[in-house]
């Protein structure tokens, strides 16, 4: 009985390579291109802990002042140098799919919308 059980997972395999499945997306949830390379190195995603392929994570780079903004101005008025910027913090964040999505880091898309590659729109505040 196992041999036959065998036998058509085997067939059901080869089925599912001859017939044109429907790919999700374009490029499986990967940034390599097709037969690049086999293993990618791993990273440890933010707020999981888990490891993710670094070509599949969600990718974040984050630019924060090192102070935050009510006491950037009680710096800034006591500094003795004028015009003194502080330095900032830069840091390249990691997320897993499922954590970016739990955190709301990247959001579900449509399948017509899965289809667009633009990067979204930047909203900077305004300095008047």
């Amino acid at each position: 009985a196992r041999a036959r059980q065998g036998e058509i997972v085997n067939r059901g395999r080869e089925a599912e390579r001859e017939s044109n499945m429907v790919k999700k997306r374009r490029h499986s949830g990967r940034n390599k291109p097709a037969g690049a390379r086999g293993h990618v190195r791993r990273v440890r995603c933010e707020t999981s802990g888990c490891l993710v392929p670094k070509d599949k994570a969600v990718k974040r780079y984050i630019v924060r002042n090192i102070v935050d903004a009510s006491a950037l101005r009680d710096l800034q008025e006591s500094s003795v140098i004028d015009g003194y910027a502080l330095p900032k913090l830069y840091r390249k964040v990691y997320y897993s799919i499922s954590a970016a999505i739990h955190s709301r880091v990247v959001r579900v898309r449509s399948r017509v919308a899965r289809r667009n590659r633009a990067p979204p729109p930047r909203f900077r505040p305004k300095s008047d």
